[in-house]
Formats: structure tokens, C-alpha cells, sequence
């Protein structure tokens, strides 16, 4: 038996390598100016949650004593070791693309970000009279003292660290200034007038924190600057939640999120690299971190406000990727004739339909179908789970107009959505204020299933309708998400999903379902069985293959059956996005098992599971990865497509991710990735594999 460093990849290091597949991405010539900006800042954002949560939690491993190791032999200490390692080479790497290539690229382009100090006389005024007016009043300057203690670091925030002299006798004195990102722009443009270009494609920006920095002594009146640096910090941000003790879980999640806002223990410092020393060491023993989590950059603090660049309006330096339109099948619904209010019920009576996003319009499909249910008077019931919806969500809207048009709407709204948590909460307390019936799902297990059913009255009987998809309903990352989701009337699967609202409302405790693939009580077992069925089909001879496609692979179990099912001959094609803790293509283990990764310009989330069956294709679809927590720790439900045209479309499409040699990265059998050689990457259109999927 193989040990476990030799079968297993680290989870986190599996992450990280994901992670530097997303900067390679952004680095590549190929893609527009502004699009490599956004990897970049994808980047940051991505190492930001990666600190608050995974590295937080490691880390609080190691100061409570804990050395269980990993599924891959490693101590929470080791990792934390290799973590800071890989992630310190890959920062150093962002910071000279970006200070140097991205740049240059950008200040080509005609944007360019200004230091003050390269400003004339003319721009210092402009820039000087914005300070005074628009940044000076929310400056607080902090001093550190005996009277004064070292103020506390909130999450994220960017801060300036500065020592103040008064008068030449006195001590040097620590003064900390919060730059205010949440209340102006990180990054402020400069008008073309005062820049003195004519050119309405040119746009200048200075940075808040070069401004301020350069008028610090305007904050100390009479006093003199010494030196100045800035810093950033990264709090455990993850909510420590007993649910079991909570007699009201809406409250003990806004009493955590509070907690949260204050901050957990810090992760992560981010100093200048040229910071002095004397204000280094006065950080280090003022937030008690040790040098190894410590992060010396050669660029700004928080490449994640990149991201504010894409809202330049310069068509020319970004993809366009509003490409979505109305499915084929719902294309002739008349949206705004009340005369059709059953026309999406009338067609799904008489056919399936598999949509895929954002290719098929979110709105015309998914939001179509929900709000056609909220006004239909033929509809006396709408239920539906929530887990991340957008702040202006139009299926809010339809749901608390359903329930004032007399309906019985419930929603399973999940609480704790990672950092959606406080959106959630004011969306819950909205639609029990509009009469829908709002539950929190059951203890214990986040619900992350996407599901919508409807009940219709229809010639005297009740007739069920559903939606089951692979992302949230939120139409804002429709647009940028790759998702399926089925519509359809199957009364066996709409059986299913009555028993699991009942299940999650608190009065049923179904376990077993007639279609459906639902956790905790279904999922692994069906899964297991149809890669157990693949072997058995393998050893007999018949045709065995399996293909699936999904964010993450981590769970060890289903891990050793794909390698048993290598060994016995089933070609095994994994396409994953993110995390993967299985090593492919390796001798005696895995020889036949492929992985790719798919990173473009959407976010591939959608999950497919597709088993031959020796020609007797089974197909499936839903919420869930194969990782421990989506099949033992969360509420998840994946459906079967049962429909042979839904089931050969879903086929077409996993071909084209296999075959694509564009957009993939190839896992090799250490591990690691490499892009895909391409043939003909300066004739191919950057959305090449967007045209081939919306022909499937």
C-alpha cells in the first residue's frame, strides 16, 4: 500500500495551485489589458478568503495543540510552513508582472497610475484641493501612548504607520492613520484638463494612500513627520457558530457576524518592503505575529482594488461577455402579455428544458419562471432555497409578491453563506415581514441545494413544477458564472423534492428518495455505487468510462475508488476547476485518469456526473462536488437527466471541455499544471469555446 504523500495532494497546497493557474491566466498576452487586471485582482481577492478561513483555521490548530495530520500526511504546522512558502514565491511573482509588464501595458493604453511625486505643479494643486476637501475630514490619526493603547486593526483595512515628532526635545511617537477605501476610491482620477490631454481614452489615477501619505503633515498641525509606511492586515474571519445552543439562529448569526467585524486573530501582515525598521518592530510588538506571517510587498497593499479599474469605460481593453440570450425553447414567450401568464407551464408540460448559463438568459429562464408563478392565479404554492442571492434580487421581489397575492411561499433562507451572511439576514427578515414563510434549514448542515418548486392547480388536480441547478439564484453572477439547471414537471423527482422542503422545513425525516441524489442521507452511497458498477463493468469486459465535472476533488474516499477503477481498466476523465487532491496519470495508481482544469473568462461552476453503464448512460447534475463536506456536512441534491436529448446534450458539452485546447490546464502526475499546447492560439478567438458551448 502506497503512503498517503503518495496518493494524496494537500488540499491547500491543491488550492494554491489553483489559485496561480488564475494569475498565469491574467498574465497570458493574449487576453485584453483589462482583463489581466481583473485575474490580478481575482488573485488577491481569492489569497484574502484563502488567509481568513483556511490559513485562520490551520493556524488555530497549531496554537491549540493539535497535530492531526492531513489526508496527505501533514501536520497542521508543516502545511502552514508550506503555505507561507508557495504563497510568498507566487506574491513575488504578482508584484513584478504588475510593477513592470502590467504597467507598462496599461500606461501604453493611455491608463496610468501617477505617483505624486511625478506630478507637476499644476496636478499636485488638483490633487492637494481634493485631499482637503474629500479626505481630509474622515482622516482620524490615532496616537500610540501610555494613555493610549495600540488601536485595534479591523480586516482588511489599509492603514498608514507613522512616526511624529513635537518639537526637538521630544520622543518620536507612533501615530496609526486608517485610509478610508470603503468611503472613496482607492485609486482617484485625475481630470483630463488638469492632466492637459485631449484624449477622452486616457485616464489618470493617483492612489488615496500616495496622497494622503504626501500630505501627512497636514494632520499634525505643528509637529513634524518623520517617516511614514503602510500596512495591511488579515483577521480569522470564519463564524463560530454553537447552533445547538442557539435558541434564535438569525440572532446568534448577527451576534457572530459582529464578532467578525472585530476580528478574529490576525493571519497575515502585509508591510511595505522599504517599511523602516523602527516602525516595523513597533507593528510586529504591537499585533504579536510571527516573522513567517509576514508578507514584504514591492507593490501596492491590496491588489484585489485593482478590480475598481474595469469600471473604466474603455470597451476596447475588456471582453465583452454579455453574450447570454433567451433559451431556444422560451423564446416566443411574450413577456410583458398577462394573456400568457401560463405559457412556461404550458411548455414544460410537453418537454424538459436543460438551460446553461450565462449562455441562456438567467432572467428570461430562471427569474421568468418564478415570477410568472408570484403573479400565475393558477399557483398556490412556491418553495425555494436560498444561498447567495444578489442585493437586488428580482426573485426576492417575486416571492414577497406571491405571498401578498395570497400564495403559501416558503424559502430556506441559509444564514451561513460564507461572508453572504448579513445580506442573507436582511433578505430573511424582509420576506417574513412580506408574509413568506422563512425557515434556517437543519442544525448542524449548511443547505446549499439550489431548488425551486412550484404547485399548480390545474383541471382540478395539482401539478409540480421545479427548477434544479448547479449555482445560486442570484442573476448578478449568472452573468459570469457557468451553471445548469434543469425545468421540468417529472413527478417522481418533483415527489423528491416535496419530501425535502419537508425535511428542511422540520417535519419529515425522509432518508431515502426515489431519483434524487440528496445529502447526507443518499449522496455517497449512489455515488459509490455507480463507480463500484463502472468496475464490475470494467472486469466483465463491457464499457466503463466516467466523466465529471466539478469545482473540487478532496474527498478520500471516492479518491481510492477512482483509482481502483483506473486499476480495472475505466477510463476516467475529470474535469475540475479548483482543488484536487487525486494524482492522475500515474503508473500503477491512476494511468487512466485525466484531469484538466478550465479557467477563462467565466468562473466554471457547473457539475456534471456522467457514468457509461456499459451504453446505458446515467447523467446527473446538481450542488454538490465529491468533497467530505458537500456529501456528509451540507444539504445538497443532484438530479438525474433522464431525458436522451438532455442527456446527449450534456455529453456534447463535456466533450467540449475535454478536447478544448485553449482555456485547459493539463494536471500532471505530480501534481502540478501545465497549459495546454496550443496550436493555433493567435487565430482563435478568445471565446471560441464560448461559441462551441452555446451550440451544444
Amino acid at each position: 500500500m502506497k503512503s498517503k504523500a503518495n496518493v494524496f495532494i494537500n488540499r491547500e497546497l491543491s488550492w494554491i495551485e489553483f489559485n496561480k493557474r488564475v494569475l498565469l491566466t491574467g498574465m497570458e498576452k493574449e487576453y485584453k489589458t483589462l482583463d489581466k487586471v481583473k485575474f490580478c485582482s481575482i488573485f488577491s481577492n481569492n489569497l484574502d478568503e484563502f488567509f481568513m478561513v483556511r490559513v485562520a483555521s490551520l493556524k488555530a490548530q497549531v496554537e491549540a495543540g493539535i497535530t492531526k495530520k492531513s489526508i496527505d500526511g501533514l501536520t497542521p504546522k508543516e502545511q502552514l510552513t508550506k503555505i507561507n512558502k508557495e504563497v510568498k514565491k507566487l506574491t513575488t511573482l504578482q508584484e513584478n508582472y504588475v510593477n513592470n509588464e502590467l504597467n507598462n501595458e496599461l500606461k501604453k493604453q493611455g491608463v496610468i497610475l501617477k505617483k505624486y511625486e511625478d506630478l507637476n505643479e499644476n496636478q499636485r494643486n488638483w490633487c492637494n484641493n481634493f485631499f482637503t476637501s474629500s479626505i481630509f475630514p474622515l482622516l482620524t490619526p490615532l496616537v500610540v501612548d501610555p494613555a493610549h493603547p495600540f488601536p485595534f486593526i479591523s480586516n482588511l483595512s489599509l492603514n498608514l504607520a507613522a512616526l511624529i515628532k513635537d518639537g526637538q526635545d521630544s520622543k518620536n511617537q507612533f501615530v496609526r492613520v486608517k485610509i478610508p477605501t470603503k468611503n472613496i476610491n482607492r485609486f482617484i482620477q485625475i481630470p483630463n484638463e488638469i492632466i492637459q490631454h485631449n484624449d477622452e481614452s486616457s485616464h489618470v489615477f493617483i492612489s488615496v494612500e500616495d496622497l494622503i501619505g504626501n500630505n501627512i503633515n497636514s494632520l499634525f498641525n505643528g509637529m513634524e513627520c518623520i517617516n511614514y509606511s503602510f500596512f495591511r492586515v488579515t483577521r480569522d474571519a470564519d463564524l463560530e457558530l454553537k447552533e445547538l445552543e442557539a435558541d434564535d439562529l438569525l440572532l446568534a448569526v448577527e451576534q457572530s457576524l459582529q464578532k467578525r467585524r472585530l476580528g478574529g486573530d490576525v493571519v497575515r501582515l502585509e508591510v511595505e518592503a522599504d517599511m523602516p525598521e523602527n516602525i516595523l518592530k513597533l507593528l510586529i510588538g504591537s499585533i504579536s505575529i510571527q516573522e513567517e506571517y509576514i508578507y514584504f510587498c514591492k507593490s501596492l497593499l491590496g491588489l484585489d482594488d485593482l478590480n475598481q479599474l474595469m469600471r473604466i469605460n474603455r470597451d476596447d481593453l475588456k471582453e465583452n461577455l454579455l453574450i447570454g440570450k433567451t433559451h431556444s425553447q422560451l423564446k416566443n414567450l411574450d413577456l410583458s402579455s398577462d394573456k400568457n401568464l401560463n405559457s412556461i407551464f404550458k411548455i414544460l408540460r410537453k418537454k424538459n428544458i436543460l438551460l446553461h448559463h450565462p449562455y441562456d438568459l438567467f432572467k428570461t429562464s430562471v427569474e421568468e419562471f418564478i415570477n410568472r408563478a408570484a403573479d400565475d392565479p393558477l399557483v398556490m404554492a412556491i418553495k425555494i432555497t436560498l444561498y447567495r442571492v444578489s442585493k437586488d434580487s428580482s426573485i426576492i421581489a417575486a416571492l414577497m409578491r406571491a405571498a401578498e397575492n395570497g400564495k403559501e411561499v416558503m424559502t430556506l433562507v441559509e444564514l451561513k453563506a460564507r461572508f453572504d451572511e448579513d445580506n442573507n439576514i436582511q433578505w430573511a427578515k424582509q420576506l417574513e415581514q412580506a408574509g413568506v414563510h422563512v425557515v434556517y434549514g437543519i442544525i448542524g448542515f449548511k443547505t446549499h441545494t439550489k431548488i425551486a418548486l412550484i404547485v399548480r392547480k390545474e383541471k382540478g388536480r395539482l401539478r409540480n413544477y421545479f427548477h434544479i441547478g448547479t449555482g445560486n439564484y442570484n442573476s448578478n453572477t449568472s452573468r459570469f458564472y457557468t451553471d445548469l439547471g434543469l425545468l421540468s414537471t417529472d413527478p417522481d423527482i418533483a415527489s423528491d423534492l416535496l419530501e425535502l422542503f419537508n425535511y428542511l422545513s422540520g417535519f419529515s425525516k425522509q432518508k431515502s428518495y426515489q431519483k434524487l441524489l440528496v445529502s447526507p442521507s443518499s449522496m455517497r452511497e449512489k455515488f459509490i455505487f455507480l463507480i463500484k458498477r463502472e468496475i464490475k463493468n470494467a472486469n466483465e469486459g463491457k464499457k466503463a468510462e466516467i466523466i465529471a465535472k466539478m469545482n473540487s476533488l478532496v474527498d478520500p474516499e471516492i479518491i481510492q475508488l477512482l483509482y481502483l477503477a483506473s486499476d480495472s481498466g475505466v477510463k476516467i476523465s475529470l474535469i475540475i476547476r479548483g482543488v484536487c487532491c487525486l494524482y492522475p496519470q500515474r503508473k500503477n495508481l491512476s494511468e487512466n485518469i485525466k484531469v484538466i482544469s478550465i479557467i477563462g473568462h467565466f468562473l466554471e461552476h457547473s457539475r456534471i456526473f456522467w457514468f457509461c453503464n456499459n451504453d446505458d448512460n446515467e447523467v446527473f447534475i446538481g450542488s454538490a462536488d465529491w468533497m467530505r463536506r458537500n456529501l456528509d456536512r451540507r444539504i445538497e441534491a443532484i438530479t438525474p437527466i433522464e431525458d436522451p436529448e438532455l442527456k446527449s446534450q450534456l455529453k456534447n458539452l463535456l466533450q467540449i471541455y475535454i478536447e478544448d485546447d485553449y482555456f485547459s490546464w493539463i494536471m500532471k502526475e505530480d501534481g502540478t499544471y501545465t497549459k495546454y499546447a496550443l496550436k493555433s492560439a493567435n487565430n482563435r478567438s478568445q471565446i471560441d469555446l464560448i461559441e462551441q458551448q452555446k451550440q451544444y
